[in-house]
């Protein structure tokens, strides 16, 4: 229907339809989306963005899966990505929460207003009826000119009915408004769908057909929003009102106070899961044991029959940093169980309902350094894996809201492992010392965060977000999306893991690595006060972050020189893994810049406090 062709990434058959899975956030598209197209699921990066886009096949035509959006606008990534797979569907499916009908009916109305076929799924309807609500659907199908099914998709009911009723996709009735503002606009080259966002005055659908863009949005949105309180008021009804156990712990979770101390415990239980029982634990047995002490042996047993582990081309493949040895290990022994266990979290407190009330309690803070309320969860599992929390950075709202969340979690947040080994250290210097480290760290958090959102043109997007109902979430589903994501993700990784261990080796065998261990060394010294062989700490640091960590363990410094060291080694570059997600996430000239950042801060700021401590 659109007059471009956006979804070039993705393999169409031809003459297959484009079926588009629309609706607001947390309305329960993700199980229509898996009941249609089962287990062959891809999924993939839009272009030019970090969004992510599940397709997969129902019969022979193509499935699409649209971020959840309030709008079709282009106020973020997820809203021009779901703009621009709308404008090419043959076929949308909108999802809707029936217990929330005055919010969601305006993304509804603004799909029926493109001229492109559609049916509605009501969903939640067992949750309609447990609040007294009544939901006139002949007049709502009446009102709007397309199918209506009624379901509650975690129960599998109204699922049969979307398979039989998506060929009945229907055009809706448009109403005057939308005619007089397209009138004009849509001609032989243009579709009606982009007619409607030329005339709402998007300026990239006009930019495609060489337009100005029209200012007709205030007019359109405001007649858009009256009509659907219109519609609520004709075919809405309740018949009692009720407060039930899962509406009262909801409530809770945003009050100051107790929305707090819940907090306290989810960011608690996250944190042993994926921080201790995952990236240490399980990482133990997947790395270390299997990877490590089974994995790697063989691999160089059999590869050194044909080619020597000392030569050059053994070291590319077998040696410390080889592509069949660190490669593998790093992508299935470390990071598939962090991924794993990322997701499985994440699909939880998605599905549950906490995701959305966590970012609205912590929004007001994250504000203060260029952040909203979404951010709350890289920074918490950047202290079990920083390499993970810059993969879930994807939450937030903007490219800018990515790039400071990456620059902290790649400058001030230590992981667990790393962490494990400085509280040990710290542990044995002092109380004083303690407190130092973490002013420091919070101070830095403090003041580079503040400093991005005041360089960084623009300014932190609004947390519009749904409170959807709290509810247990269904297994079924969260393991789905589980390994879905998982999967997608590894795809995505492995080729740049491999990548970086090609350059890693090549540094290595060319004796790079030796060079920058001397050049670091008057730094140690000179401004950070500290013995020349801490250069190897630093080095160590490069490639995992504990390792640099307990490397300071073997040394004899004062508690100050330790503070010192401390400070740096936490400020210091994020380990190989984290670097390599860094760049893939962020970008080459944007990676590099925060890479090298870190370098500046960790010796800069670990200088100062030398130089105030350290007599």
């Amino acid at each position: 229907m659109g007059c471009h062709d956006e979804l070039s990434h993705i393999e169409i058959p031809h003459g297959a339809k484009k079926i588009v899975l629309v609706g607001n956030p947390n309305v329960g598209k993700s199980v229509f989306f898996n009941a249609l197209t089962g287990i062959y699921v891809d999924v993939s990066n839009f272009p030019g963005t970090t969004v992510d886009i599940s397709h997969g096949k129902f019969g022979g035509d193509i499935v699409m899966d649209t971020p959840g959006v309030y709008g079709i606008s282009s106020f973020n990534d997820e809203e021009k990505v779901a703009r621009d797979v709308i404008l090419s569907a043959d076929i949308i499916v909108n999802v809707v929460d029936a217990v929330h009908l005055e919010r969601d009916l305006f993304l509804t109305l603004q799909v029926i207003d493109t001229g492109i076929p559609m049916v509605i799924v009501l969903n939640m309807m067992d949750d309609v009826r447990k609040q007294g609500i009544r939901i006139d659907l002949k007049k709502l199908e009446s009102e709007l000119g397309v199918p209506i099914i009624p379901a509650v998709a975690v129960k599998g009911v109204g699922i049969k009915e979307v398979k039989e009723k998506l060929y009945a996709a229907q055009v809706g009735k448009q109403p005057n408004y939308v005619r007089k503002a397209i009138h004009g606009i849509v001609d032989d080259t243009c579709s009606q769908a982009d007619a409607l966002l030329i005339a709402e005055g998007d300026i990239h659908v006009s930019a495609r057909h060489k337009t100005m863009p029209r200012e007709h949005r205030e007019t359109i949105y405001q007649a858009r929003r009256e009509r659907v309180n219109e519609i609520v008021d004709r075919i809405v009804s309740i018949t009692h009102e009720g407060s039930s156990l899962s509406t009262k712990i909801g409530r809770m979770m945003l009050r100051p106070i107790s929305g707090s101390i819940i907090l306290a415990v989810a960011v608690t239980l996250m944190y042993y899961l994926i921080g201790v029982f995952v990236a240490q634990d399980i990482v133990d047995i997947t790395e270390d044991l299997i990877m490590r002490g089974y994995y790697e042996p063989i691999v160089r047993n059999v590869v050194g029959l044909f080619i020597p582990e000392y030569s050059i081309l053994g070291a590319y493949l077998i040696g410390e940093f080889g592509i069949l040895t660190m490669t593998v290990t790093y992508v299935f022994g470390l990071l598939l169980p962090l991924v794993l266990g990322f997701y499985f979290i994440m699909s939880i407190m998605e599905d549950s309902g906490y995701l959305p009330r966590l970012a609205t309690l912590i929004d007001r803070i994250m504000n203060m350094v260029g952040l909203n309320g979404r951010a709350v969860i890289p920074m918490i599992l950047g202290f079990g894996c920083v390499t993970m929390a810059t993969i879930s950075t994807r939450l937030m709202g903007s490219e800018r809201e990515r790039t400071i969340a990456v620059a902290l979690l790649g400058l001030a947040i230590p992981c667990s492992a790393q962490l494990g080994v400085i509280a040990g250290l710290l542990a044995g210097i002092g109380a004083k010392y303690i407190v130092v480290y973490i002013l420091v760290m919070l101070l830095t958090l403090g003041i580079v965060g503040k400093a991005l959102h005041m360089i960084l043109p623009g300014k932190p997007t609004d947390l519009l977000i749904d409170l959807p109902p709290i509810r247990l979430p269904r297994l079924d589903n969260v393991l789905t999306k589980m390994m879905t994501k998982s999967v997608a993700f590894i795809k995505e990784a492995a080729p740049i893991f491999a990548l970086g261990a090609a350059i890693v080796t090549t540094l290595e065998v060319t004796n790079v690595l030796v060079i920058i261990q001397d050049a670091l060394a008057p730094l140690t010294t000179g401004i950070l006060k500290l013995p020349k062989e801490t250069a190897n700490v630093f080095i160590m640091g490069l490639i995992r972050r504990d390792f640099g960590a307990a490397g300071l363990a073997n040394m004899m410094l004062e508690p100050a020189q330790m503070i010192v060291a401390l400070i740096t080694i936490t400020l210091f570059v994020p380990c190989i893994a984290s670097v390599i997600v860094m760049f893939k996430e962020r970008g080459k000239l944007e990676g590099a810049l925060i890479w090298l950042g870190s370098w500046v801060a960790a010796f800069a700021i670990g200088g100062i406090v030398a130089q105030v401590i350290i007599k």
